[in-house]
Formats: structure tokens, sequence, C-alpha cells
């Protein structure tokens, strides 16, 4: 069963993780990690604030070493890299990647290598390429990768190089995406029951 769900956005990705934290069911209660590129100078708790005027779910700026629970929404702070660790998350100054801090590649790879085929990986609009080997990675480990359709996203850039980088599991409208997540995450368990 999956254990961790990683987002990653750029350009237009505001409007449209926010739309996707709104479409995914109480019911998935994987944690959900976001990689979100912002000015290094953007406000911390800005981010978090605006999202959760739009989900029920708990928003967390995550600090260091952070546990990853259940049901929790956690986003990487400005200017840091967001890395997953077995049961935790950890913060990371290193060079940028992509010229983003914080990249989706770190925070992907890092998943991928830490849940391997318990992640599902999700890349939304952006106007680079970062995510894309992250992605693949995820995906190289039996993870699932979902590519938001980039005929609809604000930027294609971002969606395209990760279907250049790999086989994506699934190409999505971004209004369908939280439907299929749901479809990996509970309806396997009720169908067990």
């Amino acid at each position: 069963m999956y254990e961790l769900i990683c987002i990653g956005a750029s350009w237009g990705g505001l409007s449209a993780v926010g739309r996707l934290l709104a479409d995914i069911s109480e019911d998935v209660t994987l944690p959900i990690a976001i990689a979100q590129h912002r000015h290094p100078g953007a406000l911390e708790g800005t981010l978090r604030e605006l999202l959760a005027l739009q989900i029920r779910r708990p928003v967390t700026d995550v600090e260091d070493k952070t546990p990853i629970e259940p049901c929790r929404v956690y986003l990487a702070p400005p200017d840091y890299h967001l890395l997953v660790e077995p049961g935790s998350f950890a913060l990371s100054l290193d060079e940028r990647v992509q010229f983003a801090r914080p990249s989706i590649d770190v925070l992907f790879e890092s998943a991928a290598d830490a849940y391997g085929d318990r992640v599902i990986g999700v890349i939304l609009t952006g106007a680079n390429e970062d995510g894309a080997a992250g992605l693949a990675r995820i995906k190289a480990r039996g993870g699932v990768a979902i590519v938001q359709d980039p005929r609809g996203a604000e930027r294609r850039v971002m969606p395209d190089a990760a279907l250049a980088a790999t086989v994506a599991d699934a190409v999505l409208p971004l209004e369908e995406i939280g439907k299929f997540l749901y479809g990996l995450c509970v309806t396997p368990a009720v169908t067990q029951r």
C-alpha cells in the first residue's frame, strides 16, 4: 500500500495545488508533501495560510525532523530543499537544482529512496524541467507517476519534461487527479474488506 503522496509545481502552481488538494477526498489519509517553487524571500506561512482556506486537512510548513503523519499536508519552506527520510522530513540548504530551492527533484528522489514503491508522485504546471528526474526515480523504484495533462497546465514545460523522462501511469486534467488518487488509495482497501 502507498505511504506518501508527493506533489511538485511551479508557475501556476498555487492555483493548481489548491484545486488538487480541495479535490482529494478526506478518505485519502496519506500524508502529502509539496514542493512549490517560490521566491527565496517569500514569507513563510503565506502559502500555508492560503491553502488552509481551501482545504480541511492540517497544513504544515516543515521544520527539520518534522515527523510524517497521516492526513496532513507538508510544505517545503521557501529557500530550503525538502527531503524525505523514513518517518520524517529533513531540510537542506544545498545548491539549487534547476534554479530552484525547494527542488521538486530533491523531494521526489528522496521520497523514492526512502519509500520505494509506496510513493505516488504528481507533477503539475511549471515553466522549467524540475521534477522530471524525480518522477522518473519514483517510477523506477516502482512508485506511481501522475502528470497533469500539459494541454490544461498554465505552463506546460514541467509536465512535458516529466512525460519525456518517464512513462506516466496517468496523464490527467487537473480536475481528475483527485479522483484518480482516490482510486489508488481508497478503492483497493474497500475492495479487500
